[in-house]
């Protein structure tokens, strides 16, 4: 029996799996391949799809998936960190967008509720291109990776009241204050359906079903939830998506929804991939290529528009030049959401057929494009801040010229530490209890804010301009800690440095081993990799546990980083070891015992009274490599040895005292 659909999901898959394949190759992100494939054997390129229907069908179910996704994702907490770059920065980025994109469209002859629509669409961003690009290139925690990451969440919320807002600016009703009403006590009504639900309901049901300990039911049980609340919604004269996100957002406020999300996520890359495929069948490749010019003009508008209010945007947050052209450059792209979006336009008559095609080309262009823009996006900032008019205009706006105050002129000798996260509070943190004169510098305005009123010596800035540097009296400083999440400012900074000072000692925290020498042949004494520093806690504790001597493994990790880490990337063999078997159910710990002090070395063990003096017991001696099981009242320690004791951490410790 021949089925259109499988032969349709054949050609589909085959033809994906070979391009996103070859962009992988180039380190392109996938999307970009499922967007190719749709323009390929869609209906206006090679025509290899027949059932389009069910295709889109089945990139609607991806839709549900995606937005449900999301909302398992989001957390009060998530929302609380960022919350003036979602609620403000977000709230900034869409408006203005919608303004003056919608102003455009009205300046050229198109009604008001068809221009305000239009500044929807193009309002939006790509959450799925930005967020993987960003996570490829180790960005996520930077200052402009999270911008972005706020505004996204802001735009991904937003586009749920957008749809609804939909059927009532395209004058779908006659009596437009009885829909704004219903809409809101629908809205109302869903709202406190869904704190019901996340509170009171699902936790009970899923803490039943987790009880099977059956990922079959657990399954079936999730995605039942996302489709039960989207079909609710839905019912209600609301939309699909809306339902999905508030199913997403019910699960999320359970302990169990970080399962929920690792189990639903295969499906989502399935179906959003479809989805996007089916954007890409969508794209008249004849009205593109007819009609470039104008549409090329439009990306160009589209992209010096999005781009400008998204850096503005940044820049009210009072966040640095460069963040702000970075955050900026990031968003300029029309987003997937855009896309659904853009079938409630279609469904109400808010745009035609040939305005579709238009928004489908300037939309498709710019998510191909950002991946490329993305990675020339440091060219592109620095070409942009040697402009006085941009640098003037940025400094101004950030609030970064001067900085909130100058640096005490008393200062010297001092500590600077340049980043105030976990790693930079730290270290202010051991300065402060040593009695070590520190400046900080962070260009985060509220956590500034917050921590003047601590009285900790913060100062507002971007390190990377030299001039920052000079207002810490980076000339008299003794010693200088980069402890930030940019790869790349952190570069810029290091030049900076020594530009400044030859002889300041400088340690620089990074993520990984690779980014070391690069570091190192910049100008910094001391590069200290999150990296291999948690690998060197795994490897300690595993070691420990196999009952190396613990002097052995401290040993083994001192000789590591005084080699600058080159024992790993040299793939030296490991220091020879005596590793026995675990003695179960015991606290056990093995001790080398290098001291010579009669006061253990020599004696037997009767007279040494151990187990009355320190509260352990001595299970094995080795000694020359021979283990000694048998030990007896008359046994002596002898310098060198390796004692297996047993006993309460505390004795032991007292012992490793007394025997080293």
């Amino acid at each position: 029996m021949h089925l259109p659909l499988l032969q349709d999901l054949l050609v589909l898959l085959v033809f994906s799996v070979i391009i996103v394949f070859l962009l992988q190759r180039l380190r392109l992100p996938s999307i970009l391949g499922f967007l190719l494939t749709g323009i390929l054997i869609g209906p206006y390129a090679f025509s290899l799809v027949e059932a389009a229907e069910q295709v889109e069908i089945i990139a609607e179910i991806g839709v549900i998936l995606l937005l449900f996704v999301i909302g398992m994702e989001l957390s009060i907490k998530q929302l609380m960190s960022i919350k003036r770059t979602v609620f403000i920065g977000g709230l900034l980025q869409v408006g203005l967008t919608v303004v003056f994109s919608g102003g455009i469209y009205y300046l050229l002859g198109s009604s008001w509720n068809e221009a305000v629509f239009t500044g929807f669409l193009f309002s939006l961003s790509s959450t799925a291109i930005v967020l993987s690009i960003f996570q490829e290139r180790n960005e996520i925690s930077t200052p402009h990776g999270r911008n972005a990451l706020g505004i996204l969440i802001f735009q991904d919320i937003i586009v749920v009241p957008m749809m609804l807002v939909t059927p009532i600016i395209a004058g779908a009703t006659t009596n437009v204050t009885q829909s704004v009403i219903e809409l809101v006590i629908k809205s109302a009504v869903v709202i406190l359906v869904t704190i019901l639900s996340a509170r009171y309901l699902v936790p009970k049901l899923m803490y039943a079903i987790a009880k099977t300990k059956s990922k079959e039911l657990f399954l079936l049980a999730t995605i039942t939830i996302c489709f039960a609340v989207a079909f609710l919604t839905s019912e209600a004269g609301l939309s699909l998506a809306l339902g999905a996100f508030l199913a997403g957002l019910i699960i999320s406020e359970s302990e169990y929804s970080h399962q929920a999300t690792s189990i639903i996520l295969p499906f989502r890359e399935l179906f959003t991939s479809f989805f996007f495929i089916s954007v890409g069948m969508l794209l008249d490749v004849f009205f593109l290529l007819e009609n470039l010019g104008p549409i090329l003009l439009l990306l160009v508008g589209v992209f010096v528009l999005k781009s400008a209010i998204a850096s503005f945007a940044v820049a009210v947050l009072k966040y640095p030049p460069r963040t702000v052209i970075l955050t900026g450059l990031a968003l300029f792209q029309v987003g997937e959401f855009a896309f659904i979006l853009s079938k409630t336009g279609i469904e109400y008559g808010l745009i035609d057929d040939q305005t579709n095609q238009y928004f489908l080309a300037v939309s498709i262009l710019s998510m191909l494009c950002t991946p490329f823009v993305m990675m020339f996006s440091e060219r592109l900032s620095s070409l942009a801040l040697r402009s006085r008019l941009v640098d003037s205009v940025t400094k101004k706006m950030s609030g970064l010229q001067p900085v909130l105050e100058d640096a005490p002129d008393e200062l010297n000798n001092h500590l600077v530490i340049i980043g105030y996260g976990v790693n930079g509070s730290n270290v202010a943190h051991a300065a402060r209890v040593n009695q070590i004169p520190y400046v900080v510098l962070e260009l985060n305005a509220e956590t500034v804010r917050r921590e003047r009123l601590k009285e900790i010596p913060i100062l507002f800035g971007d390190a990377s301009q030299k001039h920052i540097l000079e207002h810490v009296h980076l000339h008299k400083a003794r010693g200088v800690v980069i402890a930030i999440s940019d790869p790349k400012a952190t570069k810029a900074i290091i030049s900076n440095i020594r530009s400044i000072s030859q002889s300041v000692y400088l340690v620089v925290r990074t993520r990984y081993v690779k980014e070391m020498n690069e570091l190192l042949a910049l100008g910094a004494d001391e590069v200290i990799p999150e990296e291999f520093e948690t690998s060197i806690e795994i490897f300690s504790r595993i070691l420990h546990q196999f009952l190396v001597p613990v002097d052995d493994i401290n040993r083994f990790i001192e000789a590591v980083r005084a080699d600058n880490y080159e024992l790993f990337q040299n793939k030296k063999s490991l220091p020879r070891t005596f590793k026995p078997s675990k003695f179960p159910d015991f606290n056990i710990t093995c001790l080398r015992v290098t001291t010579d002090s009669s006061k253990l070395v020599g004696k037997p063990l009767k007279d040494l009274q151990i187990r009355n003096n320190y509260g352990i017991n001595i299970l094995a001696i080795s000694r020359n490599n021979e283990l000694i099981q048998n030990i007896s009242a008359d046994q002596k320690i002898k310098q060198g040895d390796i004692v297996y004791v047993q006993g309460e951490q505390h004795n032991i410790e007292n012992f490793y005292r007394l025997a080293t």
